[in-house]
This record gives structure tokens, C-alpha cells and sequence, in this order.
């Protein structure tokens, strides 16, 4: 029986409701346990879960009913729908979101501020001297001289306050503050707590007590019970919480803004050729094969091909490297970017999702959907924070009303309400998305794309570089820099030797036999067809041209071939030496000659290798070069430790030795030829040029070819880690020492106490802290 395989799949769901990490731990809980689940990630900033399943086994249709089931909305977007309109979307649902909660914040604040001029004559006519709330107590010196201005609120009964305060705070609950008590109740219904419940249970134990109060205050006076209300407590605690939600509202916007310019770089429209005739027409309609005019200073509007004309094009958009790049007829162009002094005609290749700027969107939107590992002891946390808070302030309220001073049973009452509504678990959800959010929309700025929090954590954590040296430390163009023939008078000549070992290379896809065929082209030689041709790995080529046998190749190679390379051999060592890569070549199954071929150095290639040990990071060279030539390109770059004479096959091995050191490894590479070495590496840089982005090889994609991008990379994660850090231990410090003070802790050495207005307002700023510092890193340069 043949057991079939399916390979696994991954969706993105948007869910509706999640308001904190125990909202996102539980419907991730519940996704990880169902059935053909293999890993789930629910993010609380982007309001989405990524969900890898087999889908043999499920489909997206049942995890949308998973979710549900836990008491969250979600539905499967549509499928044509791109990622910018998803953005727009959701800008759109946030923009609401965020009139809504400045809408509610309002009258709620209004409300608040009758309230708490409205409870002071009832303080007064009560006896302030039984008011638990210090708040109030401080407050009584306003409230004579209220009575000094407005004699007639003294002769106010107490009843008639307290149905006032009641009319006050009934919108309020049932409407402002409707949704912190729908949203608790579905998590009870779900078998569940979130901070919701903390809210709804601790407002709405000092509504129904005051509630109480109000209908029936002869019952408590009877008993001996001052008849207190709190209902100025309810209203500021649900006017200062939605002003925290609607703080952060606006804060995480801001955490999409660098996806949001990339979409904004798009110019509206295009000028096409339909006809012979130019027509300007919405994007849109931009369809491939289309003609395209762009004329100076205006952005192309899609990538493709030039077709005619010369100009230099901004792709700072694109690579963040600020020069402009020369473009003639044949090269490519990438939608987006800034034509800047001369007028182009090119080619539409690819439109809409098919184009670099949709795919860079795509990853920075995977990448902010990803979670880091540092986040599960977040979720660890909130999974049981809920449950052990609630027991606390029952806690509280024991204690007091055992303990405390009279009136007890209010100082309890108080001291509960404190403690449920300054525990929020909102700062720990927040503390790692909203850093990996700004990071890696910073680094898509910037030219470096940053898979997520993973590929963040374990860059901050780098100890060894290592290069690939053809196409990152090097340009990646080897050009022929000598010609050698065996001896002046032998049978083959400069022009000779070139045409020959550039005819047998024809059929190579090597770069250093495109290096001879260019060279011979360029000095105009007629290059033969070769016949037999035979590739060996790592060494070289061999055919028959014009009937003569051809190698073209290193030393092993010819004497594989049964050649003496003979005085080739100290000719080789010399250019080596020089830095040149010696090709030795042998016609007619004699030696024949030498060329000696360089590949550039870039230009910030030692700049990035200094900034790398600056960093306390170990750079090495990894090449198929023999050892005296990557040597001496080395010693120009400054790397100290050279990897050479390595085959493509084996530079997996040599990154699973490093690794075997007890090294942390990153792995810079072109993301192609380098693949296996950049999945097996700690981190996977792939570097990419233009179109040819090779964005899946490796966890970051430099989008420039310049190897700066490595050292910014490193510094951007180092960065993020310890925003990170500090938003956690803020988090956690903050219910460390909120909750005991918010229990009274403070209260038999010293006095003081908080009133659930303040333990609202210090919820409130926790979460804006943790969102604000993550901020910060919109300006990492």
C-alpha cells in the first residue's frame, strides 16, 4: 500500500475581536490543537492568524469555524483581493475603529467630569469622612467651594444625587463601554478570561453595588451601612480605558505606515502607446506587452524591459542605495522607481501581484504576521494571567473586609475593583508584534527584508559571517585582465589562446567563461562551435573546437586530462598571487596557456567586513577560488579567515562544521546557486539585485548588492531584541508592582492607596508606553 504525501499549505485568516494576548493565546491554542495543524500564529497587532496545514486533513473553511468557535470573528478573504487592497481594508476598519472610540471617549469623558462634581455634595451630605475613594477625599476642598458659588446643591437631597449620577453613567455602560462587557460575556461562554472580564467583572461590581444603593437605600441604612455610590469610579475607569484604546488604535496604525508608503509610491496612472497613439490610462488597466512612455521625474508605473532611450533611475525604493543606476535599451526597470533626467520607452513584464513592489509588500506583511520565540513567554504568561488576577482580588476583598478599617466591606469592595482594573494583559501582547512590525517595515525601507521575528532573534544572536565571495564581497562581472600564451613563438598566439578557450566556453554557464566569450567578442574574434563539450564541477570545461581537443580549467583538471601543465604552473601562482583567478588551457592535449581573470571588488566591501568586527561578528570568505588568489582578495577586503578551493556541493558541509564549532552562523549568498548553505545557516542572507531578488532563498533578502545591507541587518535586529526586552520588562514590572499597590500594599505603612480611576489610567499608559517604544524604531538609520 503506497502512502501518499501532501505537501503542506499556509493561509492567512483575519480575525475580529482579539483585544489582548489572552484573546490571541486562545484562539492560537485552539488552532494548534486542530486536526492537520502543524504550526499556528496568531498576531494581536495585525489582527490575523497564519496557519500551515495539511490539507488533506483540513481546509481553511474549518479552521474559520475553529476560530469562531473560541468566540472570534474571522472570515477568509477574498481571493482576488491583493495585499494592497487588504492594507486599504484594513486602514479603512481602524479609521472607523478609531472614530468610534473618539466618539465614545467624549461623552464618556463629559460624563466622567459631571460625575465626579455631581458625587462631591453627596460626599458631603453622606459624611465624607466614611469615603473610602482618596480620590475624593482630596477632591472635598473643590466641592465647599462649589457650594460657595451654588448654594442650592447643598439643599439637593442625596436620592436625587444619586439618580443624577446614575442617568450619568447608564449611557455610558450600555454604550460606550457595551462592547467590555458583550466581550466578556462570550468569553465566559467560551469557558475563558480575557481583559475584558477584568474590566466588565470590576466595573461592573461598583455599578451594581451603586445600583443597589440607589434603588434601595433604606435597606442599607437600616443595617447600619453608609449608603455610598461609585459610580463617578465606573465612568472614569471606561473613559480612561477607551482614551488607552484609542491611544494605541492610533499607535498601531502607525506601525504599517512603512507598507503603506510602499503602496504610496505607485503613481496612479499610466502613458501607454495604444496604436501608435499615447492615451493615459489608471494602472489598473496596465496589461503585459503594453508600450510605456515615462518621461523625467516621473515614477514607472509597472517593471519591465526598456525598449528605447537612456536615463538614470532612482531605486533608492528598492535597494535603499541613494545613487542612481544608468539604464540603456535591454536593461530592466522595476516598477515604482524614479525615472530621473531622460525620457524611456520600455516593455510591461509583469503588473500588478506579478511585480517587486507587490512581492516586497507580500513578505513585509509575512513577516509582520510571524511571531518570535521570545513571544511564547509572553503567551505563556497570559494564558494563565486572567484566572490568577481574578483570584487575587477575591483575595483582596477578603483581606479587607477581614482587616481592614470600617467601612470594610467598601475598602474591600474598592480595593477589588483596583486590582482587576490595573491587571491588563494588553502590554505583554503588544510588546513583541508591535517591534517586529516597525522593524521589519523599517528594514523594507531600508532595502532589507526581514522575514519576521525568527529570522530577528536569531540575527541578534550572530557570531560568525560568512561570504560567499563571488557577487557579494565581489561585483560579480569577472573580466579578463591578461592573456598568456605557454611561450612567445608556441603554436597558439594571445588572440589565439583567447579565441580558442573562449569557444570552448561558449556552452558554459560559469562566470568566468562569460568573462573570456565577453572579452573575445569585445576584441572582435570569430569564435568556433564546439562539439563533445564536457563540464567537471569545480574545474574546468573540454570540447573539441575546429578539431583540436580544448581544456579550459584549473591545474587538477589538465592533469586529470593526462596534460603536464608544465611551466603553467608558476605563471598560475603568480596571478594568484596578484589576486587573479588563473585558468589554465590546453589545445591539442598540450599546454597552451594562462588567463588571468579578476572580479572587482565592491566598492563597501571592506567598509562592511569593519563594520561586522565592530560588532564583534567573525567574517570569513567562502570560495571555489584556489587559496592564493582568495587570499590576496581577502587581504583587500581585510577578512582575516579565507575558506577555499571549496565545490558548490560542499558548502553545505563547511556551514554545518562552523555550526559544529559552536557557532552561530549567517550564511551571505545569491540566494540561487548558494541555497542549500543559506537554509542550513542559523540565518540565510540572500543577496538580490533589481528584478532577480531571489527572495525566498534565505530568512533576510538584502535588495541591493551591497554587503553594507549585512551590517545594518545585524544592527536593526540587535535593536528590535532590545526594544523587545524593554517592552517585556516594562509589561511585567508594571503588574509587579501595579497589582500589590492596587491591593493596598502600600496602605498599613504609609497610607496610600489607588482608586480604580487611577488604576485605569495606569493600564492605559502601560499599553501606549509598550506601543510608543516600539516606535522608536521608525527612526533606525
Amino acid at each position: 500500500m503506497t502512502e501518499t504525501l501532501t505537501a503542506p499549505a499556509s493561509c492567512t485568516i483575519p480575525v475580529s475581536g482579539m483585544t489582548c494576548a489572552a484573546c490571541s493565546g486562545r484562539v492560537q491554542r485552539a488552532l494548534e490543537k486542530s486536526a492537520g495543524v502543524s504550526n499556528a500564529s496568531v498576531n494581536l497587532m495585525t489582527g490575523a492568524a497564519t496557519v500551515q496545514y495539511d490539507p488533506a486533513a483540513t481546509t481553511p473553511e474549518r479552521l474559520v469555524e475553529t476560530i469562531r468557535g473560541t468566540g472570534y470573528g474571522a472570515e477568509l478573504p477574498a481571493a482576488d483581493r491583493s495585499a494592497e487592497t487588504m492594507l486599504e481594508e484594513r486602514d479603512e476598519e481602524r479609521e472607523a475603529e478609531i472614530r468610534d472610540l473618539r466618539r465614545k471617549f467624549l461623552v464618556s469623558i463629559v460624563a466622567a467630569v459631571l460625575a465626579m462634581v455631581f458625587s462631591m455634595p453627596l460626599a458631603e451630605v453622606t459624611g465624607s469622612g466614611g469615603v473610602p475613594d482618596p480620590l475624593m477625599r482630596l477632591m472635598m476642598p473643590l466641592s465647599h467651594a462649589l457650594e460657595r458659588v451654588f448654594p442650592w446643591m447643598a439643599a439637593v437631597p442625596a436620592d436625587a444625587w444619586r439618580w443624577t449620577l446614575l442617568a450619568l453613567t447608564l449611557p455610558v455602560v450600555a454604550w460606550a463601554g457595551r462592547h467590555f462587557y458583550t466581550r466578556a460575556w462570550t468569553a465566559f461562554r467560551h469557558h475563558s478570561a480575557d481583559m475584558n472580564t477584568l474590566i466588565a467583572v470590576g466595573t461592573g461590581a461598583a455599578f451594581l453595588y451603586s445600583l443597589a444603593v440607589t434603588l434601595a437605600p433604606g435597606w442599607f441604612a437600616v443595617r447600619g451601612v453608609e449608603p455610598h455610590v461609585y459610580y463617578e469610579a465606573v465612568v472614569w475607569i471606561i473613559a480612561l480605558i477607551l482614551l488607552g484604546n484609542l491611544l494605541e488604535a492610533r499607535a498601531k496604525g502607525r506601525t504599517a505606515g512603512a507598507i503603506r508608503r510602499l503602496i504610496g509610491l505607485r503613481p496612479a496612472t499610466a502613458r501607454v502607446l495604444r496604436g501608435g497613439v499615447e492615451v493615459e490610462i489608471p494602472l489598473g488597466e496596465l496589461r503585459v506587452g503594453d508600450e510605456v512612455l515615462v518621461r523625467p521625474g516621473e515614477k514607472l508605473p509597472a517593471d519591465g524591459t526598456v525598449l528605447d532611450g537612456t536615463s538614470y533611475v532612482d531605486e533608492s525604493m528598492l535597494t535603499g542605495e541613494p545613487v542612481p543606476v544608468p539604464k540603456v535599451p535591454g536593461d530592466p526597470v522595476v516598477g515604482a522607481t524614479l525615472n530621473r533626467n531622460g525620457a524611456l520607452r520600455f516593455r510591461v513584464d509583469q503588473v500588478g501581484a506579478d511585480t517587486v513592489l507587490s512581492r516586497i509588500i507580500r513578505l513585509v506583511q509575512q513577516a509582520q504576521g510571524t511571531r518570535a520565540p521570545i513571544q511564547r513567554l509572553a503567551d505563556r504568561i497570559s494564558a494563565v494571567f486572567v484566572p490568577v488576577v481574578l483570584s487575587l482580588a477575591i483575595a483582596t476583598f477578603v483581606l479587607w473586609f477581614d482587616f481592614g478599617p470600617d467601612p470594610a466591606y467598601l475598602h474591600a469592595l474598592v480595593a477589588a475593583v483596583t486590582v482587576l482594573i490595573i491587571a491588563c494583559p494588553c502590554a505583554m501582547g503588544l510588546a513583541v508584534p508591535t517591534a517586529v512590525m516597525v522593524s521589519t517595515g523599517r528594514g523594507a525601507e531600508l532595502g532589507v527584508l526581514i522575514k519576521g521575528g525568527e529570522a530577528l532573534e536569531r540575527s541578534e544572536r550572530l557570531d560568525t559571517v560568512v561570504f560567499d565571495k563571488t557577487g557579494t564581497l565581489t561585483e560579480g562581472r569577472p573580466t579578463v585582465q591578461t592573456v598568456l600564451p605557454a611561450s612567445p613563438d608556441g603554436p597558439v598566439d594571445e588572440p589565439g589562446l583567447l579565441r580558442l578557450a573562449a569557444s570552448v566556453e561558449r556552452h558554459s554557464e560559469h562566470v568566468l567563461g562569460e568573462a573570456m566569450v565577453d572579452e573575445a567578442r569585445a576584441r572582435g574574434l570569430e569564435l568556433g562551435d564546439p562539439s563533445q563539450f564536457e563540464s567537471l564541477t569545480g574545474r574546468g570545461v573540454t570540447g573539441l573546437v575546429e578539431g583540436l581537443r580544448v581544456a579550459a580549467g584549473n591545474g587538477a583538471m589538465l592533469r586529470e586530462l593526462g596534460v603536464d601543465p608544465g611551466a603553467l604552473g608558476p605563471v598560475a601562482e603568480r596571478l594568484a598571487g596578484e589576486g587573479l583567478t588563473p585558468v589554465l588551457v590546453a589545445v591539442g592535449g598540450a599546454a597552451a596557456g594562462a588567463i588571468g581573470i579578476a572580479d572587482p571588488v565592491k566598492p563597501t566591501s571592506r567598509e562592511a567586513v569593519a563594520g561586522l568586527e565592530r560588532l564583534g561578528l567573525e567574517p570569513i570568505m567562502l570560495t571555489g577560488d584556489n587559496r592564493r588568489t582568495a587570499e590576496a582578495v581577502a587581504r583587500t577586503i581585510g577578512i582575516r579567515r579565507v575558506i577555499a578551493e571549496v565545490l558548490p556541493d560542499r558548502k553545505l558541509e563547511e556551514i554545518r562544521r562552523l555550526q559544529a564549532e559552536g557557532r552561530r552562523v549567517a550564511m551571505v549568498g545569491d540566494g540561487l546557486n548558494d541555497a542549500p548553505a543559506l537554509a542550513q545557516a542559523d540565518v540565510g542572507i540572500a543577496m538580490g539585485t533589481g528584478t532577480d531578488v531571489a527572495m525566498e532563498a534565505g530568512a533576510v533578502t538584502l535588495m541591493s548588492g551591497n554587503p553594507l545591507g549585512v551590517v545594518t541587518a545585524v544592527r536593526l535586529a540587535r535593536r528590535t531584541m532590545r526594544i523587545i526586552r524593554q517592552n517585556l520588562f516594562w509589561a511585567f514590572i508594571y503588574n509587579v508592582i501595579g497589582i500589590p499597590i492596587a491591593a493596598g500594599a502600600l496602605y498599613p505603612l504609609l497610607g496610600l492607596r489607588l482608586t480604580p480611576a487611577m488604576a485605569a489610567a495606569a493600564m492605559a499608559i502601560s499599553s501606549v508606553s509598550v506601543v510608543s517604544n516600539s516606535l522608536r524604531l521608525r527612526g533606525f538609520k
